[in-house]
C-alpha cells in the first residue's frame, strides 16, 4: 500500500497541532521551574501557568503521593505527556489520510 501525501490543510493543521503540544510541554517545565522559586508564584504569567497546567498534573498527583518533600507527580505527567502527545499525532495523521485532506 502506498503512502498518501497531506494535502495542504492537513499539514497546516498538524504543524499547529505540534506547536501547541510544543508550548504546554514549555508551559509544563516553566510551571515545574516556578514551583522551586516561591517568591515569582505570585505573578500574572505564574498565575496563568499553574491555571493551564494544573487540570494536567493534578491527574498524576491523584495516583502518586509525594515523597517526603518530593513531589515525582510531573516527572510521571512529563513522560505520559511525550507518549501520549505522539499517540494524538500519530492519530492525527492517520486520520487526515483516511479523510483525504
Amino acid at each position: 500500500m502506498e503512502e498518501r501525501q497531506l494535502g495542504p490543510i492537513s499539514a497546516l493543521i498538524l504543524q499547529g497541532a505540534v506547536k501547541l503540544i510544543e508550548l504546554y510541554y514549555y508551559a509544563l517545565i516553566a510551571r515545574i521551574l516556578l514551583s522551586w522559586l516561591p517568591q515569582l508564584q505570585g505573578n500574572r504569567f505564574a498565575e496563568f501557568l499553574f491555571r493551564i497546567t494544573e487540570p494536567y498534573l493534578s491527574i498524576f498527583r491523584r495516583f502518586i503521593p509525594p515523597l517526603g518533600m518530593i513531589d515525582i507527580s510531573p516527572i510521571v505527567a512529563f513522560i505520559a505527556y511525550r507518549f501520549l502527545s505522539g499517540f494524538l499525532l500519530d492519530g492525527l495523521v492517520q486520520v487526515f489520510r483516511f479523510i483525504n485532506v
